[in-house]
């Protein structure tokens, strides 16, 4: 069993406990404080304003997100670079179950977009206010509820059939030019 510590417990340390304080009570836990890498987990309610507050921070930049499933829904961990601090804070916001849904920060931080279209494609996470929502890495005609970056997708039982190929009217079957 994996103990996290309190931020009390952790001392905060450099420009990255710098970054934390500035935070505030938005801080829920700390995870991890190194002088140039830390992650902590946020109140999911203030993702938007914390977000808001990174983006004001000099240096900052949104390096990209991912996702996790964890037992109590997805994790979306946010990762922000500091240049020319070469430190990386992450963020870490639940989105619980059942609804897996966390607010998009999409309208804040313009390169947020596609990364949570990207992790509603893949593991089944809803941005609320997304400004838009439809599928960027999966097919069309990949079925609905289906994410297979989930634990329980089987890539054998849950992987859909590959939608028909068209065959060109120019390339006869045995791959020579037709005509």
């Amino acid at each position: 069993m994996t103990v996290v510590q309190t931020e009390t417990e952790i001392p905060l340390e450099g420009f990255v406990g710098e970054v934390f304080k500035q935070l505030g009570d938005a801080v829920l836990e700390v995870h991890q404080c190194e002088a140039r890498r830390g992650i902590v987990r946020i109140d999911p309610r203030r993702t938007v304003e914390v977000a808001k507050k990174m983006m004001a921070m000099q240096g900052s930049r949104l390096a990209t997100a991912t996702g996790i499933e964890v037992r109590d829904g997805i994790d979306v961990l946010y990762h922000w670079a500091f240049e020319p601090a070469g430190a990386v804070v992450t963020l870490k916001v639940l989105a619980r179950r059942p609804e897996l849904e966390v607010d998009s920060i999409a309208d804040v931080v313009f390169a947020g977009n596609w990364i949570e279209r990207e992790m509603h494609d893949l593991l089944g996470a809803n941005f609320r206010s997304h400004p838009d929502m439809r599928r960027l890495i999966l097919d069309d005609s990949w079925p609905e509820g289906v994410y297979p970056l989930r634990k329980d997708f089987d890539q054998v039982e849950d992987r859909p059939p590959l939608p028909p190929t068209q065959s060109s009217p120019d390339v006869a079957t045995d791959g020579r030019e037709g005509k």
